[in-house]
């Protein structure tokens, strides 16, 4: 199962207009919530940018501050991870350059594991969404309205039907989990 899963705002955006994200920092409840689906995932395809905010989790020693920062880590660094950039020449941790297309990246990735993978970045999430390759969408709701910035979903020619699957509240967030409804799984 190919899985997105971030933070967004009210108004359906991931970043503000600036570029900023600070609004989206969980409490310890959800940041405990987010080590726990961390260690589910067997793979993880993710776009330069994102790939740089969360390479500290595995190069900078004072990420690793307290014992739930340890355990996040931890399981960030365990995940085999494939990176999409046209600027990159190498990558460091456990993660590798993507050689072939989202698609076919995607399928070794799921064909390499039992467990979900994750596509993060809003460009690459936005063409893994485009080409219909995920299958689970996991929000993490935040009570702000930003006003416009990186959009959560890009915009779709054709209706995409979801099953609302699990909600959960975490303070002032709202979980809210999406499975995609595939026709022939009917």
């Amino acid at each position: 199962m190919l899985i997105y899963s971030t933070s967004v705002s009210v108004d359906g955006f991931i970043a503000d207009r600036e570029g900023a994200f600070s609004w989206s920092v969980p409490n310890e409840d959800l940041f405990r919530f987010h080590v726990t689906q961390t260690r589910e995932l067997g793979g993880f395809l993710l776009g330069r940018r994102l790939y740089e905010t969360m390479l500290v989790w595995e190069t900078d020693p004072s990420m690793r501050g307290n014992e739930l920062h340890v355990a996040f880590a931890d399981a960030w660094c365990a995940i085999p991870k494939i990176v999409f950039s046209r600027t990159l020449d190498s990558v460091q941790g456990n993660a590798r350059l993507a050689e072939a297309s989202l698609a076919e990246e995607a399928a070794a990735a799921l064909d390499a594991t039992d467990k979900g993978v994750a596509v993060g970045g809003a460009g690459l999430a936005a063409v893994a969404v485009e080409l219909g390759l995920v299958d689970e969408l996991r929000m993490f709701r935040k009570p702000v309205i930003v006003g416009g910035g990186t959009p959560f979903l890009p915009p779709v020619t054709e209706d995409v039907l979801l099953d609302l699957i699990e909600t959960r509240t975490f303070g002032s967030a709202i979980y809210e989990r999406y499975r995609r409804v595939r026709e022939d799984s009917n």
